[in-house]
């Protein structure tokens, strides 16, 4: 019987050694991992993510977006055509790669096939080979674009400037655990239509004046179903065996950081969280499988909509950059409200997200200018602050600190290199590097996706 003992102990000691020895190639395995890559817009915008993200995907076997819904407006340049994206991913551009539109995403499926025709009618014929949707992505329905349109109604002069598009009302039904997925249109047609009579009864009690035919509903959503099929799957799976296989993975945020639900300028931001965190909770990604997160910066700062913003200039300045950038927005063809650039908003981005570089856009905007400001900090009541305010109140009060720049009134739409920026183009980007204490990688001089200089 001892001896019985004395062997099975043996064999645990055995055992025991063989895990251990495995311990450092797990290890390593874990260590060395593959990581996807990630493009956020740094300020509050249309800052350029989609040129960038067009720039890389070159490179990438899959694109994906991770949040927001067909209220972002990417557009990317190729020689004389344009090409807007509103809910595909803007590396879709790329044949050769997957373009994912992930969980976190909410979906306007008339949109989507909308854009998909309009973008097929300028040359791009691969677009359906290459998309992929999770099937956990929440829909967004007429009635919610309604719904958005009626409670902006209801604040009057106190609106929040939204797109219109329904995403508020999507998410808020995704909250309220009643929201329908795309699972939900592919699965039992009658559990699906419960669905949508008791999402329908429940806005039309908050919103009595909301016009809703169901049946149309219904019979529009069963056609849906079957053009949306082919391209359903079940993308967290797919995503981390893609990762873990060593695909080259780019990932899209959509809208920016100043306009993310926790983190941005609320309440005049959008429904989702456009920050680092949304990459996780958008895609079933998990941090450890994140590596360097690009933030996308304008040389100057825009908004749309309403809400706070201490560096807009309402004068000759505002109405000079609004003009030669071009600045109106792709969804809501609303002029832009533009100011100089602001290093407070971006210290507090870059906090949040943890940039490894920046792409600064744009920049070929400034060259007519004599002189060129940056907001470097605010003051409140007479003291710097260490820390952007959290009340909209107290960032409408804020006073901005500048520092004042020679401009270099030269153009620098042909530049490709950084020696051959004009020397105060150069400065201004490197006084960006040091107050911000990141590199910039790119600097955009241009519309078109060849305009961009690359530092390293």
């Amino acid at each position: 019987m001892g001896d019985t003992k004395k062997e099975a102990n043996g064999h645990n000691d055995q055992e025991s050694e063989t895990r251990l020895a495995k311990r450092p190639r797990l290890l390593e395995a874990n260590q060395g991992k593959n990581k996807a890559t990630v493009i956020l817009g740094a300020q509050w915008g249309d800052e350029g993510k989609g040129k960038v993200v067009d720039m890389l995907a070159g490179d990438a076997d899959i694109v994906a977006r991770c949040q927001g819904g067909n209220n972002a407006g990417h557009t990317v340049v190729v020689g004389d055509k344009e090409y807007d994206f509103h809910l595909l991913p803007s590396g879709i551009i790329n044949p050769k790669s997957k373009s994912i539109i992930g969980n976190g995403v909410v979906v306007h499926l008339p949109q989507m096939f909308e854009e998909l025709q309009k973008n097929e009618a300028k040359g791009l014929t691969h677009l359906r080979d290459c998309l992929l949707i999770s099937d956990r992505a929440h829909l967004v329905f007429d009635f919610h674009q309604q719904a958005d349109g009626l409670q902006e109604q209801e604040k009057g002069g106190k609106s929040l400037g939204t797109t219109k598009k329904g995403i508020g009302p999507t998410y808020s039904s995704k909250a309220t655990r009643n929201g329908i997925r795309i699972a939900d249109l592919l699965g039992d047609s009658l559990m699906f239509a419960e669905k949508l009579r008791t999402l329908v009864a429940a806005y039309q009690r908050m919103l009595p004046d909301l016009n809703v035919d169901i049946d149309a509903e219904l019979e529009k959503y069963k056609g849906y179903a079957e053009q949306v099929r082919p391209f359903v799957v079940e993308t967290i799976s797919y995503l981390n065996g893609a990762v873990k296989a060593g695909k080259t993975v780019l990932v899209e945020g959509a809208n920016a950081a100043m306009l993310d639900i926790d983190f941005g300028t609320y309440p005049y931001v959008t429904s989702s969280n456009c920050s680092v965190g949304g990459v996780c909770t958008g895609l079933g990604l998990p941090p450890s499988l994140i590596g360097d997160v690009y933030g996308v910066v304008k040389a100057y700062t825009t908004r749309v909509g309403d809400g706070p913003f201490p560096t807009e200039q309402l004068n000759e300045i505002g109405e000079l950059l609004q003009t030669r950038g071009g600045e109106i927005g792709v969804t809501t063809k609303r002029k832009r409200r533009c100011g100089w650039l602001d290093l407070a908003v971006l210290r507090h981005t870059h906090m949040v997200n943890g940039y490894t570089a920046i792409a600064l856009t744009k920049l070929d905007i400034l060259d007519v200018l004599p002189e060129i400001k940056i907001g470097v900090s605010y003051s409140l009541n007479g003291k710097e602050l260490n820390h952007f305010p959290t009340s909209t109140t107290e960032l409408a009060a804020v006073e901005v600190n500048y520092i004042t720049l020679p401009g270099w009134e030269t153009s620098t739409e042909g530049v490709r290199t950084f020696d051959d920026l004009p020397e105060n183009a150069r400065k201004y980007v490197e006084i960006i590097e040091e107050k911000l204490e990141l590199p910039v990688r790119w600097i955009g001089v241009g519309k078109d996706r060849g305009s961009m200089i690359q530092l390293y």
